[in-house]
């Protein structure tokens, strides 16, 4: 980084809007560990990470539509991390990118928006790619989250059938649940496939849940929390601008 000229080693702090869910959370700061080159524990990254599983559930909002707003919770949680000296902040759960302004309205600081980045990431690394198969909660299908940005691309998005879509809406919450052996990745591992016979040339883990359970996948994937974690370090660490909604391209 430079500052007047200068070469700067400041790190930046990343705050993280955890917790939605935690095992998603933790998932994430595993990866930033994974991802960062450290021969002592001083060579990490410092985060600050509010793990607040006591956000109102996005899925009751969204799909049930009888659910508390989320948006509040998330704006008070990117206010106190800005306040407890984050840089920017990040959201690790793609579905509560629904309520992004709440949050980058609430602070002073950058938001990155992880949608755009794994979009950007996307279309980037598959030059010509003609559809792109969204693997998220329903609630993401519902919001158009990725359906809007790759439109804007040239890019077709490919879901699974109704009720595959409903039997991935069970694997996402058998995650939540705690349950992460052969049975749900087998489940998975179908469903991609499922998504590959469609066409879809790219399948994009759109859930955090996904990526802890996204190995040895029928199809190419892009995994949305690993998008998130090289960002995260490439921001703290590279001086990266943030990728946040008005940077996006």
């Amino acid at each position: 980084m430079e500052q007047n000229g200068q070469t700067s080693n400041v790190e930046k702090v990343p705050g993280i809007l955890g917790g939605m869910g935690p095992e998603a959370t933790v998932d994430l700061m595993k990866r930033i560990i994974a991802l960062t080159p450290a021969l002592d524990d001083v060579d990490h990254l410092r985060c600050i990470v509010d793990n607040n599983p006591k956000v109102p559930s996005r899925m009751k909002a969204i799909i049930d539509g009888d659910g508390e707003d989320p948006g509040p919770c998330m704006a008070d949680m990117g206010k106190r991390l800005e306040a407890w000296g984050a840089d920017f902040l990040v959201i690790p759960c793609n579905t509560a990118h629904h309520y992004y302004y709440n949050v980058a309205e609430a602070v002073n600081i950058p938001v990155v928006h992880l949608i755009d980045l794994v979009v950007e990431t996307v279309v980037s690394q598959n030059p010509g790619i003609r559809q792109a198969g969204v693997l998220a909660s329903t609630a993401v299908l519902m919001t158009k989250l990725y359906e809007t940005r790759f439109a804007a691309r040239g890019v077709e998005v490919v879901y699974p059938d109704e009720p595959v879509q409903e039997k991935l809406l069970g694997v996402i919450r058998r995650v939540k649940a705690g349950e992460t052996g052969d049975v749900v990745r087998k489940d998975f591992a179908d469903i991609c496939a499922h998504l590959a016979g469609k066409g879809a040339e790219v399948g994009i883990l759109g859930c955090t849940e996904l990526g802890i359970i996204g190995e040895n996948l029928p199809i190419c994937s892009v995994d949305a929390a690993d998008v998130l974690a090289r960002e995260i370090v490439a921001v703290a660490r590279e001086g990266k601008a943030p990728h946040t909604e008005s940077s996006a391209s």
